[in-house]
């Protein structure tokens, strides 16, 4: 039986230079997606290391919160007055949802912060492929 070609073996550039449309320059259409590949996976790459230091920041949290969990359980099991404790817990409770609401704002803070670079980049890049399809048209109306 016959081995059907990959496609992926393909290499793209070839064949669209092979690729002949009147008017078309085809250097000029793959340059213009090479750039569009570039900025693509620069802006995933910007949103993956902003998942990386979210997930980063987490597992701080995450830490601090265990540490300051077992620090406050030893406390508690101290001799202390029932209003002691109850005081003690009442002020920890309180600490620990103003730090929740804190880690909260800076992990919002942090992922977009990472989505707007990502949307900068993709919107740096459409920009300039659409002054650069307005260049073409110019080049190609004053022949």
């Amino acid at each position: 039986m016959a081995k059907l070609p990959n496609p992926f073996d393909t290499d793209v550039t070839k064949l669209m230079a092979e690729f002949k449309l009147p008017g078309v320059d085809m250097e000029t259409v793959l340059a213009t997606q090479r750039k569009n590949i570039e900025a693509l996976t620069k802006a995933n790459q910007l949103a993956i290391e902003g998942l990386q230091t979210v997930a980063r920041r987490q597992a701080e949290i995450l830490r601090a919160g265990f540490e300051e969990a077992s620090t406050l359980a030893r406390e508690l099991f101290q001799n202390q007055s029932p209003e002691d404790r109850v005081t003690k817990q009442t002020d920890a409770a309180k600490q620990a949802l103003e730090k929740a609401f804190g880690n909260a704002r800076e992990l919002a803070e942090i992922v977009g912060k990472a989505q707007q670079e990502a949307f900068e980049v993709i919107n740096k890049r459409v920009t300039e492929g659409l002054d650069e399809v307005r260049d073409l048209v110019k080049k190609h109306t004053k022949k």
